[in-house]
């Protein structure tokens, strides 16, 4: 039987019904397998790949060619999730042409269902012309990580004054064509009004309980990332798992009580 996909409307029935919104990184097929499995709403390659996987500091080093490549093992696990690729830095800030061609790779290569952009007001051309192309936008405003060099290490976003900010992004995000908008690390009281403002679903990370729906990236919420963030709740501690499972394989080769005669091949069998 044919699988029913998730889909942009889908998930504005589900903030309509208030029924939650579940959204997971996954920057592989073994990954993305598990994650299909558990009935995720939404799958993110995101470009926190740079961070998790590629040991990078910041999410500036991550290209186009690396995204599509990911996208494309995350969307052989089939599935109901809908596939969201994460657009990386200068993806969409060269020029609104360059940006609706690096989205439509995500379609076409990536096989990914929808891009998320980064940014607020200043992205509106860039979103608007992604949606016309065919192509579901997902918005991302608060804490961007692509704009680290512009606005420092500071994570919270939209606190006092900044506030203000942080709604107009929203509006103009949802005024541009976007499906829904991941609102990241701002203050909960915030993150309510937005929701509460916006018709789009609003997905939080580091936002509070108020959002419509949550994402984190797998190896935080796994323990598989080295820092502790504040708004991570982690539900396993897979390194631990991974170097107990490692160091006895280490003693058993060591030993030779790995392979056994049960490992091995012979002429019969």
């Amino acid at each position: 039987m044919a699988v029913k996909r998730v889909m942009a409307g889908t998930l504005l029935k589900m903030k309509k019904a208030g029924e939650p919104i579940v959204v997971l990184t996954a920057y592989d097929w073994p990954t993305a397998e598990v994650e299909q499995a558990a009935g995720l709403d939404v799958i993110l390659v995101g470009d926190s790949m740079a961070n998790v996987v590629l040991g990078e500091e910041t999410t500036l080093k991550m290209t186009m060619d690396i995204m599509i490549a990911h996208c494309a093992a995350v969307a052989k696990a089939g599935g109901r999730a809908m596939l969201v690729g994460d657009m990386p830095f200068l993806s969409t800030t060269i020029s609104v042409e360059e940006a609706v061609r690096n989205a439509g790779r995500f379609v076409a290569e990536g096989n990914m269902h929808a891009v998320k952009v980064e940014g607020g007001e200043p992205m509106v051309p860039t979103i608007e012309a992604i949606v016309r192309a065919g192509i579901p936008v997902l918005g991302h405003i608060g804490y961007t990580p692509q704009q680290t060099l512009k606005f420092g290490r500071k994570v919270v976003r939209g606190r006092g004054e900044e506030a203000a900010v942080v709604l107009r992004d929203a509006e103009a995000v949802e005024k541009a064509g976007a499906f829904a908008v991941v609102l990241e690390c701002i203050p909960m009281e915030l993150a309510k009004q937005v929701t509460e403002h916006v018709g789009i679903p609003t997905i939080g990370i580091g936002s509070g309980p108020h959002c419509d729906g949550q994402v984190l990236v797998v190896h935080d919420m796994l323990g598989l990332s080295g820092d502790q963030k504040k708004f991570v709740k982690r539900y396993a501690d897979l390194k631990a798992q991974m170097r107990a499972a490692i160091d006895q394989y280490a003693s058993e080769v060591r030993s030779r009580a790995y392979p056994d005669e049960s490992h091995a091949f012979t002429d019969d069998k």
